[in-house]
């Protein structure tokens, strides 16, 4: 995404405690605690990958991004589905996303990317262009509005 920023990655805090769990030093139900909200989140709003669950190689893991911000007010929290993210990010000036990897079968869950979205990362000419493009469209849902008005006899 365009307004992508500071982005931090975890996969390193992840490969050691894979790494642990592995050798045996972090057992699998402390790492397999993802609670049945994550997993319902995963369900109904998680993008499915083609990466297997490190842990039990059973199932493919599914990323949940949930969104933070003080213009979200009660949405802050959800999660939402990546297609909803370059939406939100052009009509919102700051939010965070956190992407979390879970696995349905046995619960791993880790937390593996943290970034910033919103319009505030866009210069003064990607702004009016976007803006231009929103009225365009907001232009166009009033004529369709008053032409339908029209044919229905109402004005």
């Amino acid at each position: 995404m365009r307004t992508q920023r500071q982005v931090v990655d975890y996969s390193l805090q992840k490969r050691a405690v894979l790494r642990d769990v592995h050798n045996g030093r972090i057992g699998t139900l402390e790492v397999c605690d993802a609670s049945p909200y994550l997993k319902n989140a995963a369900l109904f709003h998680g993008e499915p990958t083609d990466d297997r669950c490190p842990v039990c190689r059973r199932d493919n893991l599914t990323l949940v991004h949930y969104i933070y911000g003080d213009e979200l007010k009660q949405s802050a929290g959800q999660a939402r589905k990546l297609a909803e993210l370059p939406v939100l990010a052009m009509t919102l000036r700051e939010f965070q996303v956190f992407v979390v990897e879970v696995c349905r079968s046995c619960a791993w869950n880790h937390l593996t990317q943290q970034y910033v979205l919103g319009r505030d990362a866009l210069t003064a000419d990607e702004l009016d262009q976007a803006e231009a493009t929103a009225s365009a469209v907001a232009g166009r849902h009033r004529e369709t509005g008053s032409s339908s008005q029209r044919r229905e006899g109402r004005r």
